[in-house]
This record gives C-alpha cells, sequence and structure tokens, in this order.
C-alpha cells in the first residue's frame, strides 16, 4: 500500500475520531444532571472494557482448559480483594501450569 492509498484511509480515521470526541461537547452544554443518564455514562467504559477483554481470555492461550484456570483463579482471588498484580501473576501462572500439564502429561 503506497502514501497515496493510505491517506484517505487515515483521514477518514482522524474525522471520525475528531467527531466522536467533539459531539458530545458541541451537543450537552449543560451539566447533564438525569440520574438514569449519569449511572449509564458512569458504567460504560467498563461494560465496553469487560465486552473487550472476556473474549480474549478464553483464546490467549493454546486451550480452554488453561485460560478456564486463569480465569477462575481471577475471579477467586479478585473476589478476595487481593492486589491487582497478585491476581495477574496467579492467573498467568494457573494458566502456565495448567497448560504446562495438559502438553507433557497427558
Amino acid at each position: 500500500m503506497t502514501l497515496a492509498q493510505m491517506f484517505p484511509y487515515v483521514l477518514v480515521m482522524a474525522v471520525v475520531t475528531y467527531l466522536i470526541r467533539m459531539l458530545p461537547l458541541a451537543v450537552f452544554r449543560k451539566k447533564i444532571t438525569n440520574r438514569f443518564v449519569l449511572s449509564f455514562l458512569h458504567y460504560v467504559p467498563y461494560a465496553v472494557l469487560a465486552a473487550m477483554t472476556f473474549p480474549a481470555i478464553f483464546t490467549a492461550t493454546g486451550d480452554i482448559w488453561s485460560s478456564l484456570a486463569g480465569v477462575i483463579v481471577g475471579v477467586v482471588l479478585a473476589y478476595l480483594e487481593k492486589s491487582l498484580l497478585t491476581v495477574a501473576l496467579a492467573s498467568c501462572g494457573a494458566a502456565f501450569a495448567v497448560e504446562l500439564i495438559l502438553r507433557y502429561l497427558l
């Protein structure tokens, strides 16, 4: 792909990104006071992050069982209010251990 072919794509991407950021500022000039809308806007980032991350969790390793082991360890440790680093390392360790067990012992 040459630079001349890539330029329209980059231009469209820049315009769309600008509009997504500019339109809410231009349309909503007053402070939002509706409790439902505020609640909705509060949870949108978490919902989008979960929707993007959760499917990738199960395809990140070579086997669904190692992914499931990592998820279970992560959920349990997060429920026990462990630190983010502890949860991440333990989840990766569990997925790695199950991957090793499945690969070499079975």
